[in-house]
């Protein structure tokens, strides 16, 4: 059976302790310090899996996944990272459930990680000892039965993707880019530092997984619009940050132009490597649901690799026998920066060839998805398509009050994770989530990130914003009177 510690090892043929090398089967088990690719126990071959660039629009160009590369230099298309597909399926779906099953949370170093537990179907080639790992993923899958009552349906989850390292989902795809760097310059590619355009989150992945690793990090962060819990932590990780006075789509554009001497390592999700550890979170979510896939997932969507990733982690599983079906994927945007919502609202479909045109992004409580152009959306137009998908929208009073209804259940929805609720409570209302449907929400961060929209919310301070579930502290003199009349106010007398 398959060993999550060493791999897949055939009857008769263990022998602990091989020497450490840079190709990897699991016919023979290996030293627990190298991961490798397993070899179905059917038969005595040894495969060694692999990935590679290759041109998303279709384009012969390939590039080995060690190359300072963004784009296909034929057609400027962005690029997927694309595995060996017939050395993964010639595993049976058990053996890579009973080998993933086994690593989560708890494999040796760092196959515990929620990404590097499934390192086959990530980076197979990256030796292990460049792995640049902070325990990411493996975060919670919450059941909110109130909340789910309070909208009219029964089985609602939300995927908590911010109970991790940095407080985002960005860590699973940083934690790829960072080690796929480490290795490069292990190999002697003069990269002498990443940089990347944040609205927040990003940029406080890249600057803790740098200061592990020690390699430089750079972050451009458009002025006055982050929190400052965001703004922190790039800063505290010791990164050189710049408040450039722009918006995002600005910062993205001055990040490419810096990135194009190859000594500057680009870090946004164009780069498709961080696209390979954010799928993992459509591992997660089946495994977590016993293997299965839920009726519908729901994801806040701005630069819209997010999206892109999550779908690219149902279709593997599909691919390889992990899952019998898909679920539908629903993309939810800011009313305020919804330029995926407006293309196809307008083509009244979605696909790889809706354009999707950059619009002035205005501001919103959601500052982390305000991108009016985002560098993904052929990506996201692809996962829409493959899952049946739709993309909605959401007002700033509605992300407001859903994220502050979730909260009700137990939740800290950060402003982001209120867009997808509050698009989840309309397609309910419209009937398009039926009640018995089984829905996935992806929380994108973690609302402490966000401390100043909950408060601004709960004291009525926001800007046009009228907060139905206001919940304000009571002021009260120190008795025992004033207390108890507090209370009876709240819950009635007894």
């Amino acid at each position: 059976m398959l060993d999550p510690g060493e791999g897949f090892a055939l009857p008769g043929l263990r022998r602990p302790g091989l020497p450490l090398t840079r190709r990897a089967t699991l016919a023979i088990p290996i030293d627990l310090r190298q991961i490798g690719p397993p070899a179905a126990m059917s038969t005595s071959t040894n495969p060694t899996f692999s990935a590679w660039f290759r041109c998303a629009e279709g384009c012969a160009f390939r590039a080995p996944l060690t190359e300072v590369v963004y784009r296909c230099p034929r057609c400027q298309g962005l690029l997927e990272v694309e595995h060996d597909l017939d050395a993964l399926r010639a595993v049976p779906a058990a053996d890579w459930k009973a080998l993933f099953e086994g690593r989560f949370r708890g494999g040796a170093w760092p196959l515990g990680s929620g990404v590097w537990g499934k390192k086959e179907w990530v980076y197979p080639q990256l030796a292990v000892e460049n792995v640049v790992s902070m325990y990411e993923g493996g975060t919670p899958l919450l059941r909110i039965d109130r909340y789910a009552r309070e909208i009219g349906l029964r089985d609602v989850w939300l995927k908590e993707c911010g109970v991790t390292h940095t407080g985002s989902f960005k860590d699973l795809g940083m934690t790829v880019l960072v080690s796929a760097v480490k290795e490069m310059r292990a190999r002697g590619v003069p990269i002498r530092a990443v940089a990347c355009a944040s609205t927040g989150d990003t940029s406080a992945a890249l600057a803790a997984y740098c200061a592990a690793s020690g390699i430089p990090s750079v972050v451009l962060l458009p002025r006055g619009k982050i929190s400052t819990a965001q703004l922190i932590q790039p800063v505290s990780n010791g990164a050189l940050v710049l408040e450039l006075d722009t918006d995002f789509d600005g910062c993205m554009r001055v990040v490419q132009e810096l990135s194009l001497t190859p000594d500057i390592y680009l870090a946004n999700s164009m780069n498709s490597l961080r696209i390979e550890g954010q799928k993992t979170v459509a591992v997660e979510v089946a495994q977590q649901l016993g293997w299965s896939a839920p009726d519908w997932v729901i994801i806040p969507g701005g630069n819209l690799g997010n999206a892109g990733a999550l779908g690219k982690g149902f279709l593997l599983m599909k691919d390889l026998g992990l899952l019998d079906r898909l679920p539908r994927l629903v993309v939810a945007q800011a009313e305020n920066a919804n330029p995926l919502y407006r293309a196809v609202e307008r083509a009244g479909r979605a696909g790889p060839d809706v354009p999707v045109e950059a619009i002035q992004a205005r501001t919103t409580l959601a500052s982390a998805i305000q991108i009016g152009a985002p560098v993904s959306a052929k990506r996201a137009l692809r996962a829409i398509q493959a899952l049946d998908g739709l993309v909605e929208q959401a007002s700033e009073q509605e992300l407001a009050d859903a994220a502050a209804r979730a909260d009700l259940s137990g939740a800290f929805a950060c402003p982001h994770t209120g867009v997808a609720l509050a698009a989840l409570e309309k397609l309910a209302a419209r009937g398009v989530v039926k009640p018995q449907e089984r829905v996935v929400v992806i929380s994108t961060a973690h609302g402490l990130k966000f401390s100043d929209f909950k408060v601004g919310y709960h004291e009525g301070t926001i800007p046009g914003l009228r907060p139905a579930l206001r919940n304000p502290p009571v002021k009260l003199a120190a008795t025992l009177s004033a207390v108890q009349e507090a209370v009876a106010a709240r819950f009635g007398e007894r």
